[in-house]
């Protein structure tokens, strides 16, 4: 039996993970479609320890179900979520083989991509993500330029 493989994704919101995820032809486990199908939005801070919960159990379950790439398609800006996953075992199957997959698209970009999919009240979140995490942790392996947010290599 092969290793599994767990592809997350890493990035600010609209910088191309779900798009990417669509893409991979592999099974999605998405916080966002767990929000909306939980309480009908896009965000609710008291249910994101249930969300949390059900994103676990629905990775399990496909691999449990045989699927030998999954992808996790969040932010995961915060390293103790990247964690989380790096950590994650199966009870049953071999331990996943973790892939972080990075979307180093700057926050003027992803603000740009919110608004024109009329999205406007994703601005302050995306400010305040880059803010918090790319700038304070850099979680990119290379230097982040302030200015652009890009990566220099």
């Amino acid at each position: 039996m092969s290793t599994p493989t767990l592809y997350i994704t890493m990035g600010l919101p609209r910088s191309g993970k779900s798009t990417w995820a669509r893409s991979t032809g592999y099974p999605i486990v998405s916080r966002d479609a767990i929000r909306l199908a939980l309480h009908g939005q896009t965000f609710l801070n008291a249910a994101e320890d249930m969300v949390s919960a059900i994103e676990e159990y629905m990775v399990r379950s496909l691999l449990l179900a045989g699927h030998t790439s999954v992808v996790v398609d969040a932010t995961h800006l915060n390293p103790k979520h990247v964690n989380r996953w790096m950590e994650f075992n199966v009870q049953g199957i071999r331990e996943p083989h973790v892939i972080p997959k990075q979307f180093p698209t700057g926050p003027a970009e992803c603000i740009s991509r919110a608004k024109a999919d009329g999205r406007p009240d994703l601005v302050p979140v995306i400010e305040s993500m880059f803010e918090r995490y790319i700038i304070c942790n850099c979680w990119l392996e290379n230097d982040i330029d302030r200015e652009e947010a890009t990566c220099r290599t």
